[in-house]
C-alpha cells in the first residue's frame, strides 16, 4: 500500500509539473507566425507593455542577439521551458538563412544561446543555397530557412523547413527539433519530394515533379490537427514552377497529401510575403495564389492562378472545398497583380448574415472582405460574392485584427485602421507616412485593453539596400494617428540593425523581438535609474 501511495504521489507531482508548464506556456506563448492559425496578428496576453509606458523615456532597445545569418522568419517564444541542466527559461527562437536555429534566454543579456542547431556541414559538402543558385536577389546572399517554423507545445517540438545544397544537389528537408535541446526527433529530417499527374510547365511524360531548386517556401508553416502544412512558390518567377501544398504527419513526418495549384499550367505560387496559411476551427485551410493560369471554372480545369483556396484534408487528399477568384483574373495575370502577395486573415465571429469573414488584399490594389462560408468561386464579368472591396495600393504581408478593428499596410506607406461594423469595414484612422511597403502589423494587448499596434518599416524592393536600418513603430491601437514611439526618435540608443524584407515583430512578456540582418533586435522597458 505505501508503494502504491508513493507511486500515485509521484504521478500527481509529475503530472502537476507538466500541467503547470503547459499552462505557463499557453499564457504568453508565440508558437506560430502571426500568433495563431487565424493569422490575426494579435497577442492578447501582454500585461507589461502599455500605451502609457511605450515612449522614448521608458522604452527602447535593450540589446541585440547575434546570429550567423539573416532572420526572415518571425521569432517564436515559449515561456517557462525546462532546459536540461539549466532549469526553466523563457526562450526566444530564431531561424536564419545560414540554416541555423537558435534558442536564447529571453531574460538574459548574454549573447550566448541556450542551444544552436545547424543543418549544414560545409567541410562535407552541405551548405545553404546562394542567391545565384536560385537566380534571384530577393533573399541574399544566402538562402536557407525562410518560412517561420511552428512549435507543438504538447510534444515540445519545432518544425522547420530548410533548404540546402549537398554536393551540388539542391535539397529541401522538413526537420522536427526538440525545443529543449535542439536535437532532431525520431524520423527527422525527411526530404521533400512529390510527383503528381499533370501536363503543366516542366512536366515530363504527363507528370509534374517538385523541384527543390526552383520552388521557394516563403509562407509560414502551419500545424493543424496533427498535420504540418508546407507551401511553395518560386524565387523571382524563375520558371518552371508551381504552387504546392503538402501535408505531413507531425509525429511520423510521413507525407499524407500533396496538392499542386497549376498541374496543367504554370505558376500560381503561394508567396503571401512570409504570412502563414490560415485555418479555422473546422479544419479548413486558406491559402492565396499568385499569377498563373486559371481554368477551374471550366470542365476538368485544375489551375488556380490568383485564387483564394479553401482546403480540407480528407484522408490522403487535400480537397478544394471552395475558392474565390476575381473576375478580372486574366488582367491581373497579365499585369503581375498577384492576389497571393498577401496572406488571408480570419476575423472573429460577427453578428448578422455573414458571421465568418476573411480579409485579403493583393498587388492589384483592392482589399477584399469575403464570407469564408461562401467564397463564391469565379463569376465572369463581376464579383457578386465579394461583400466589400476597398481601393488601396498594392499590398504585401498580411493585415491584423483586434477587437473589431482591421489594420492594413500597403504601398502608400501608411497603415490604415478600419472598424468592422454591421459586417462592413469603415476607415477610422491612418498613420503618417513611413517606409513600410511590405509590413505585417502586429497588435499587443491585455485582452481588450492597453492595445498597441506595432509595425516594422522595412526596405523597398531593391534588395541591394542592405545598409538600411529597420524602424520599429508603435501606435495606440484604438486610434493609430497617435504614434507612441519609433526607434529613430532616439536613434543613438535605439536604431535597429539592417533590415530584411517582410520582417514581422514578435511581442511577448514585455519584449519586442525583430529579425534583421545577422541579428535579432530586442526592445523593452528601459532599466530605471
Amino acid at each position: 500500500m505505501p508503494n502504491r501511495r508513493a507511486s500515485f504521489f509521484l504521478f500527481c507531482m509529475v503530472f502537476g509539473i507538466q500541467m503547470f508548464e503547459l499552462q505557463a506556456a499557453t499564457h504568453a506563448q508565440v508558437l506560430t507566425a502571426q500568433y495563431n492559425n487565424a493569422r490575426t496578428g494579435a497577442d492578447l496576453h501582454e500585461k507589461i507593455l502599455k500605451p502609457s509606458n511605450v515612449n522614448t523615456r521608458t522604452f527602447g532597445k535593450l540589446y541585440t542577439r547575434t546570429v550567423d545569418g539573416d532572420v526572415f522568419a518571425q521569432p517564436l517564444y515559449v515561456p517557462s521551458l525546462t532546459i536540461p541542466g539549466l532549469g526553466k527559461r523563457n526562450v526566444v527562437f530564431a531561424a536564419t538563412e545560414h540554416d541555423s536555429v537558435y534558442a536564447f534566454d529571453a531574460n538574459s543579456t548574454r549573447d550566448t544561446p541556450l542551444w544552436k542547431t545547424s543543418f549544414i556541414d560545409p567541410e562535407h559538402g552541405t551548405t545553404p543555397l546562394s542567391d545565384r543558385d536560385v537566380q534571384c536577389p530577393f533573399i541574399t546572399p544566402e538562402v536557407g530557412i525562410t518560412p517561420t517554423p511552428v512549435i507543438d507545445p504538447t510534444t515540445r517540438t519545432m518544425y522547420v523547413l530548410a533548404r540546402t545544397k549537398e554536393h551540388g544537389v539542391f535539397v529541401q528537408k522538413l526537420h522536427a527539433l526538440d525545443i529543449t535541446t535542439g536535437k532532431e526527433r525520431p524520423n527527422s529530417p525527411v526530404i521533400i519530394t512529390a510527383t503528381i499527374p499533370g501536363k503543366g510547365d516542366g512536366s515530363i511524360d504527363g507528370k509534374v515533379t517538385f523541384d527543390a531548386q526552383k520552388e521557394n517556401p516563403r509562407a509560414a508553416l502551419l500545424l493543424l490537427n496533427g498535420e504540418i502544412y508546407l507551401t511553395w512558390a518560386s524565387s523571382c518567377d524563375v520558371a518552371p514552377y508551381h504552387g504546392w501544398v503538402m501535408a505531413y504527419d507531425a509525429h511520423t513526418l510521413h507525407q499524407h497529401a500533396v496538392l499542386n495549384t497549376s498541374p496543367d499550367g504554370d505558376d500560381a505560387g503561394i508567396w503571401q510575403s512570409d504570412a502563414g496559411p490560415a485555418a479555422d476551427d473546422a479544419g479548413n485551410i486558406y491559402v492565396a495564389t499568385g499569377n498563373g493560369n486559371f481554368n477551374a471554372n471550366k470542365q476538368g480545369g485544375r489551375n488556380f492562378g490568383d485564387t483564394l483556396l479553401k482546403l480540407h484534408l480528407d484522408g490522403s487528399n487535400l480537397v478544394i472545398r471552395d475558392y474565390f477568384t476575381p473576375s478580372n483574373q486574366k488582367v491581373m495575370d497579365a499585369h503581375d497583380w498577384d492576389l497571393g502577395s498577401q496572406g488571408p486573415v480570419l476575423l472573429a465571429p460577427q453578428p448578422g448574415p455573414h458571421p465568418n469573414l476573411l480579409v485579403l488584399a493583393g498587388k492589384e490594389g483592392k482589399l477584399y472582405l469575403l464570407d469564408r462560408d461562401h467564397l463564391g468561386k469565379f463569376h465572369e464579368g463581376s464579383d457578386p460574392q465579394v461583400l466589400q472591396s476597398i481601393k488601396t495600393k498594392d499590398a504585401y504581408g498580411a493585415a491584423a485584427y483586434w477587437n473589431g478593428n482591421v489594420y492594413f499596410t500597403d504601398r502608400s506607406d501608411i497603415t490604415r485602421q478600419f472598424a468592422l461594423l454591421n459586417g462592413l469595414l469603415t476607415e477610422k484612422a491612418a498613420t503618417t507616412l513611413m517606409p513600410s511597403p511590405a509590413a505585417t502589423p502586429i497588435v499587443s494587448a491585455d485582452g481588450n485593453a492597453d492595445a498597441i499596434l506595432w509595425v516594422a518599416s522595412t526596405k523597398e524592393w531593391d534588395e541591394t539596400q542592405i545598409d538600411r536600418a529597420a524602424i520599429l513603430h508603435a501606435y495606440d491601437a484604438t486610434g493609430i494617428t497617435h504614434e507612441l514611439y519609433n526607434s529613430e526618435q532616439n536613434s543613438a540608443r535605439d536604431r535597429g540593425d539592417n533590415t530584411v524584407r517582410f520582417a514581422i515583430p514578435t511581442i511577448a512578456d514585455g519584449r519586442v523581438y525583430l529579425g534583421t540582418r545577422g541579428h535579432v533586435d530586442v526592445y523593452g522597458l528601459l532599466p530605471q535609474k
